[in-house]
């Protein structure tokens, strides 16, 4: 594994994301000094929380998948997740509610989840599913360790005996169609297909090898944090303050100190000079390469994901078709990728996301209301043509009317909006492409033809987060800080 040169005793982290926080417990455990800048005044990221009226509202990440890649964070500096935050396995993980007025519930658990599926669509559904989980379990433990955690130096590292595993599993081959061998409802497909959106994807052209975020979803199981996802963030940097790092939250880094191809300090916006002997950048990936001044050496250019348009807001009441994660599918659903992917417009048959965590928390709301968040997938800035500052409002409305069709009886009136984010939004935040889920995991993009984390241009340099490996989602970009504390640790976390 190539490793940053030079000395790496003082490392400066820039960005108090999951990736940062995670890379932060990892250099710590390693015995490295670690000092911690945010320009934000509270960690988390894109799995931050903001504080409206009293309501504690995630404003990015709500699904959280595989805690155990979580667990060897804290365990590096010799804690445990579980002894700084609670966390609850949701049941059903998500409710699917479908345009024809039918409804299922995603468990994990096998056999909970076979009767289920028994009684929506019959015993040969159930049978199918149960193939299924066999297949997403195998691929899973086909890329675990080899693919999804593990550095890349070339794409030769691709040449394991793993590899073969994975072809023979249909890795290569299409999402889409392989689900479709074990199931025939096409509602049931959707379920367990759905997770590609996640990674930029259409299930129907994904890689078969995705279906990783599937059995990360229907298999490993989904949890939910009390206190809500900024807890977490909280939580890790509680955890990595007290294992010796220096935290510096409202702290923005500048530009990088260069001496030909090392790093030699940090010069932050209010002037601060920090010298370190390696840097990690945690951070968008269009901010990491102009901090550093340079750009990606590709021959093609970089593909982002899908946006969103997202809701949060708050009621004084509840619907009973509202659990914690409920997916409302429309008719429509292949033309949706269609539509946000490849052309551009928004979808003319919406479905939906609604996040009710107080459903399990119902703390997070300080008058004692619902806290709920829609999320509507959307085209980035880059393949969308669409003047949201002029359509943002019959959107919103749009989508508002659209829950209350879709069974949800007086949304429109009873939601409070208390924030909507748009694709312009997102950009305005510095997120390139408006999109909150950075590049896409197009083959092209996707293990050692993503961006790398070790970069060519510095010396002392490594990137953490979604726009490098392994990419989008909460475990990957917990891996991804592991990934980028080995580089300069050289030598690989204990786990």
């Amino acid at each position: 594994m190539r490793t940053t040169t030079g000395p790496g005793e003082h490392v400066v982290v820039i960005g108090a994301g999951l990736a940062g926080l995670s890379a932060t417990l990892h250099l710590l455990g390693a015995g490295r000094r670690v000092t911690l800048l945010e320009q934000d005044k509270i960690p988390g990221g894109r799995a931050g929380q903001h504080d409206f009226g009293g309501n504690a509202i995630d404003t990015g990440a709500s699904v959280l998948t595989m805690p155990e890649l979580l667990d060897e964070a804290f365990a590096a500096v010799g804690e445990s997740l579980s002894g700084n935050l609670k966390l609850t396995k949701l049941d059903p993980a998500y409710h699917a509610r479908f345009a024809d007025g039918s409804s299922l519930a995603l468990h994990t658990d096998g056999a909970a989840m076979e009767a289920e599926i028994r009684a929506f669509a019959g015993p040969t559904e159930a049978a199918g599913y149960r193939r299924l989980r066999r297949w997403l379990t195998e691929l899973y433990a086909a890329q675990r360790d080899h693919f999804i955690g593990a550095n890349f130096d070339s794409p030769l590292d691709l040449l394991r005996p793993e590899l073969v595993k994975l072809v023979r599993l249909g890795g290569f081959g299409r999402l889409g169609p392989r689900i479709g061998e074990f199931l025939r409802d096409e509602r049931v497909r959707r379920l367990f297909s759905f997770q590609a959106l996640y990674a930029g994807l259409d299930p129907n052209r994904a890689l078969g090898a995705y279906g990783v975020i599937a059995y990360m979803d229907t298999v490993g199981g989904v949890y939910y944090p009390a206190g809500g996802m900024g807890a977490l963030a909280r939580a890790m940097a509680d955890t990595a303050g007290r294992a010796g790092a220096d935290l510096r939250f409202g702290t923005e880094a500048a530009w990088l100190e260069r001496v030909s191809e090392r790093v030699r300090a940090v010069r932050t916006r209010s002037g601060e000079r920090i010298p370190c002997d390696a840097v990690v950048l945690a951070t968008e990936l269009t901010t990491a390469y102009r901090l550093l001044g340079a750009r990606p050496r590709r021959p093609l250019p970089l593909r982002f994901s899908p946006s969103a348009v997202v809701l949060h807001g708050h009621a004084a009441r509840t619907w009973p078709e509202l659990g914690h994660h409920t997916i409302f599918f429309g008719h429509e659903w292949n033309r949706t990728f269609a539509e946000i992917i490849r052309e551009g417009r928004l979808m003319s048959d919406p479905s939906l996301l609604v996040t009710r965590p107080t459903a399990t928390d119902p703390g997070l709301a300080g008058d004692g209301g619902q806290i709920v968040s829609v999320l509507a997938p959307a085209p980035n800035l880059r393949r969308g043509r669409i003047d949201w500052p002029r359509v943002r409002h019959a959107y919103r409305d749009e989508l508002l009317r659209t829950l209350e069709a879709r069974g949800l009886t007086g949304f429109a009136t009873d939601f409070a909006l208390d924030e909507m984010l748009t694709p312009y939004d997102w950009a305005e935040r510095g997120l390139a492409a408006g999109t909150p889920f950075s590049l896409a995991h197009t083959f092209t993009q996707t293990g050692p033809f993503r961006p790398a984390n070790l970069v060519r241009a510095a010396g002392n340099v490594v990137l953490a987060g979604c726009g490098t490996t392994p990419g989008v989602g909460i475990p990957p970009v917990v891996i991804s800080g592991r990934l980028a504390a080995e580089r300069i640790t050289g030598r690989a976390a204990v786990r």
